[in-house]
Formats: structure tokens, C-alpha cells, sequence
């Protein structure tokens, strides 16, 4: 279709990078104004209504993406998600480092992202320790452990959940607004929160249908950050020998959108470390962050509210094991914290 728009000036890859600024925008000032984040629908202060906003999110991302390939727009056929030989023992071990380390961090990495540009510096340098690992264990020192694990497959007659789309969007959808009537948060909140999961769909839709040129090929990616934010980090640091692509883009967008919410709200503010103990804390939530996403395939984004909408397994199981992760060591924390000691204040 990217042929049929008349952009003479742009190749396909280089409008991917402006589609990705424009959607990262979008969803950094989304995420800022609901406060989206997974950690704190499982282990946060107000559980509630953090999971009412991330499951509508949910909910709107399942149906518009099935909504999508019903059409005929996209398709996961070749997509790794749908691969039919599963990764197990790398998206499990991945998948508890991520909770882990997004419990350890106070926010799972696209909450922190959006911290960064909210003033949040303790934030900002778990990102940027994030980014550094995720490339280390996508193409750098840790990728043989990635590689190693990534060997120890199950093989699976069918890569998506079975009982077809409708029954699972429906299921999800009536989840949804079950938790979100309960959750007390506003309509005008809820509403953000699916438009923030309708960003999805779109991102699916932007680069396998309106940005597919059979030319110049593009792979066909939607929100994520494990990826991104390794390719981020490698475009900031040899820009003059590298070009950008959507992963690059996508994250200066989130930047640049959360900034600009948080100075419209009044809600920047400079924010740093209190302790020594609480900087070691964020660098190893970090490191787990970024080698539990690359092994798991994907964060709580990538793999969760934008893998869960193809309806794959690997991405049920990869949410499943941060989930369990995080609740396991928020758990330990809580027990091993001592008498009068309370706990840091939420991200």
C-alpha cells in the first residue's frame, strides 16, 4: 500500500520512523495521564485501579488487532510470536527476571520510559542500564546465554490459543469492563486507557498494511521496548553510521510525549536517588529487566499488551512468568523488610 500514498520523498523505512515518533508520542502522554503500568495492577498501592486501566487497554488491543486480521490488513503467520517450536525455558527464565526486576525498579520499563520524561532520573538511568543489557543480550556479550537457552524448545501443533478470536476477545473484553465498573476510576481514564490500547492495532496495521512495500520491506512491529530501547541506544551513540528505524523512533516518541504531558499536568519534577542501597536496587532490576526481556521475547508491553492480541502462546506464557516474578519478589521483599521500615514511595 505505501507505494499507492504518493510519499516520493520518503522510502518505506524512513516513514516507519516518523509512524513510530508519532505513535511513541502518543502513548507516552497516554501512559503518563493514566499512570499505565503493569507493576502496579499486581504489587502497587492502588492494585484496583491499575488493573482496570491496563485490562481495558488490553481489551481494546485484543479486539482491534483480531478486528485487523479479520479484515484481511495483517497477519501473524510468519510472526516469531506464532513460532511453532516454543522457546520454553528462555521465556520462563526471562520472563521471572523481568518481574523481578520491574518489582526491584518500582515500574516495568515502559513506566519507567515515561518517567524519564517526566523528570524521574533514578528512571532515566534504569533505561539507560536497560538498554545496554537488552543489547547485550540481543547481539552482544550475553547473547550466547540467550542462544543457549532459546535452544530448549517444546514443539506445538498450534501456536495460538484454541477456541478462535471471537470466543478469546470476547473473554478479555468482558474481563475488562467486569474489572474497570470495579475500579474506580473515572470514564475519562478508562477511555484514555483504550485509546492508549488501540495504539496496538494501529502499530500492526501501520507497518504491515499502510507502510508495506513489497520493495523495500519492513518487518511489522507494534509497541514494544526490550528491542527498541537497544536500538535506541545504538542509533544515540553512532547516528552519523547508522540510520534510524521504528525502534529508535519509537522511544524518542514516548519521551517526547510524556515530557510534554507532564509539563501541561505540572507533574515534572526532578527526581533522584535517595541512598546508595536504593541506586544498587534500580541497577539490578535493570539488568534483570533487560536480560529477562530479550530471553522472554518481550516486556510487559511488548509481549504482554501488545504480544497477548495475536492470541500466542509464547506471549501468554511470557506475561504469565513476569506476573509470577514480580509477585514472588515483592513477596520476598516484604518479607525480609525489617519492623518500621516502610516501603519507597510508588513510581
Amino acid at each position: 500500500m505505501f507505494n499507492s500514498l504518493g510519499l516520493e520523498v520518503l522510502t518505506a523505512p524512513q516513514a516507519a520512523v516518523w509512524f513510530a515518533l508519532a505513535l511513541g508520542v502518543a502513548f507516552g502522554a497516554l501512559a503518563q495521564i493514566t499512570r499505565f503500568c503493569l507493576r502496579r495492577a499486581l504489587v502497587g498501592d492502588a492494585r484496583r485501579q491499575a488493573a482496570g486501566v491496563w485490562l481495558v487497554a488490553l481489551a481494546a488491543a485484543v479486539i482491534g488487532t483480531q478486528v485487523a486480521v479479520a479484515r484481511g490488513w495483517i497477519t501473524f503467520a510468519d510472526h516469531r510470536f506464532l513460532s511453532p517450536e516454543l522457546p520454553v525455558a528462555a521465556i520462563l527464565a526471562g520472563g521471572l527476571m523481568f518481574g523481578a526486576g520491574m518489582v526491584l525498579t518500582r515500574g516495568c520499563i515502559s513506566r519507567l520510559t515515561v518517567l524519564s520524561g517526566a523528570g524521574n532520573l533514578r528512571a532515566a538511568l534504569v533505561l539507560v542500564v536497560f538498554a545496554i543489557t537488552a543489547h547485550a543480550s540481543l547481539k552482544g556479550v550475553l547473547a550466547p546465554l540467550r542462544t543457549t537457552l532459546a535452544q530448549a524448545t517444546v514443539p506445538l501443533e498450534s501456536a495460538v490459543l484454541p477456541g478462535g478470536p471471537v470466543v478469546w476477545a470476547g473473554l478479555i473484553g468482558a474481563l475488562a469492563l467486569a474489572v474497570a465498573l470495579r475500579s474506580g476510576n473515572r470514564p475519562v481514564t478508562l477511555g484514555l486507557a483504550g485509546l492508549l490500547g488501540l495504539l496496538v492495532p494501529l502499530g500492526w496495521v501501520g507497518t504491515g498494511y499502510v507502510l508495506y512495500d513489497d520493495f523495500d520491506p519492513i518487518a511489522m512491529q507494534s509497541l514494544s521496548f526490550t528491542a527498541p530501547a537497544a536500538e535506541g541506544l545504538f542509533y544515540t551513540v553512532a547516528a552519523t553510521a547508522i540510520s534510524a528505524n521504528f525502534g529508535a523512533g519509537l522511544i524518542g516518541g514516548v519521551l517526547v510525549g510524556a515530557l510534554a504531558a507532564a509539563v501541561l499536568s505540572g507533574r515534572f519534577r526532578w527526581q533522584s536517588f535517595d541512598s546508595p542501597r536504593q541506586t544498587g536496587r534500580y541497577m539490578t532490576g535493570a539488568v534483570l529487566m533487560g536480560a529477562g526481556g530479550a530471553l522472554a521475547g518481550g516486556c510487559t508491553v511488548g509481549a504482554g499488551l501488545a504480544g497477548v492480541p495475536t492470541l500466542s502462546i509464547s506471549a501468554l506464557l511470557a506475561l504469565a512468568a513476569i506476573c509470577t516474578g514480580a509477585l514472588a519478589t515483592d513477596r520476598l521483599l516484604r518479607g525480609t523488610r525489617a519492623p518500621g521500615v516502610t516501603a519507597m514511595p510508588a513510581e
